[in-house]
């Protein structure tokens, strides 16, 4: 079931019935999924409605999927254990495994997740062709908070020798990949970094004109997305949830249609190991 509902209530911890696990007491009324709003609430809410239905199935209990308001807001409401599942993004892990001192376990990723990458775009008649070129100019990320629209971009530029803050005229953060591909079509900045794959969708559903603005640099690949749980989460509950995660399958209508909308193949397996280069990026651009 989905049920938007108001940050005050977002915030508040529900009343509780009792979930039997291994022979305890698991106090839950209702299973709660969020996710970093990567792109606008009702595209979120899209994408997730399904995924959200068919744990309710495989769970046997009531799910509710809540959007939040922005990536920090992800992290708070895991680590003091709000909501039961998130779908973060590489980077708002790593943030959120520090800030409860390691108690967030990643269950599953997309297999796409194991070798991502964040693309610059800008008009094609602007005249960037390198990140060199995007010097003097202005240019936007995404959430302050996001790996593919942020902490990888900014990993690159460093690694070329560009400092954002001196070398750019002027640096936005749009909180969106969506918001920041409209950022450059409207010519607000000059150039951008977004999640490649929000990108190819803007492209396939003829959302863009590449004619018009294009992609000039995408990164080498990087780990990122996983749903991820808190460690005090039941291990009975948490291995169920991991296994319906993994269970989706693209071969039945119902997961065909979860995992086109999570851009996705499939699920496998994934570690907080796997997130260990992204924590090392981000001490190295300082935003840990």
């Amino acid at each position: 079931m989905i049920k938007p509902v108001s940050l005050a209530t977002r915030r508040a911890v529900l009343g509780c019935a009792l979930l039997a696990v291994g022979g305890l007491s698991y106090a839950q009324q209702v299973f709660r999924v969020t996710t970093i709003p990567e792109e606008a609430a009702t595209e979120q809410t899209r994408k997730f409605g399904p995924i959200a239905a068919y744990l309710e199935k495989k769970l046997g209990m009531k799910v509710e999927f809540t959007p939040v308001s922005d990536y920090p807001a992800a992290v708070e409401v895991m680590v003091n254990k709000k909501v039961d599942l998130v779908w973060f993004g590489g980077f708002t892990f790593v943030q959120a495994n520090l800030r409860s001192g390691g108690k967030i376990i990643p269950l599953a990723q997309r297999e796409e997740d194991t070798r991502f990458q964040s693309v610059f775009i800008a008009k094609t008649d602007s005249g960037i062709k390198t990140l060199a070129d995007m010097k003097g100019k202005q240019v936007s990320f995404g959430s302050q908070s996001s790996t593919s629209g942020h902490l990888m971009p900014r990993s690159n530029l460093l690694n070329a020798g560009i400092t954002p803050e001196k070398d750019f005229r002027r640096v936005a953060y749009s909180g969106a990949h969506d918001a920041t591909i409209a950022s450059v079509v409207s010519g607000k900045v000059d150039a951008a970094a977004l999640d490649i794959t929000v990108w190819k969708k803007f492209v396939a559903e003829n959302k863009v004109d590449t004619k018009a603005v294009d992609v000039f640099f995408t990164t080498p690949p990087f780990f990122n997305y996983n749903w991820s749980v808190h460690a005090d989460m039941p291990a009975e509950l948490r291995e169920k949830v991991k296994k319906a995660l993994l269970d989706i399958d693209p071969a039945t209508p119902e997961g065909k249609e979860i995992l086109q909308l999570n851009r996705a193949t499939r699920y496998i397996p994934t570690s907080a190991e796997n997130y260990k280069g992204l924590e090392a990026a981000g001490r190295s651009a300082g935003l840990i």
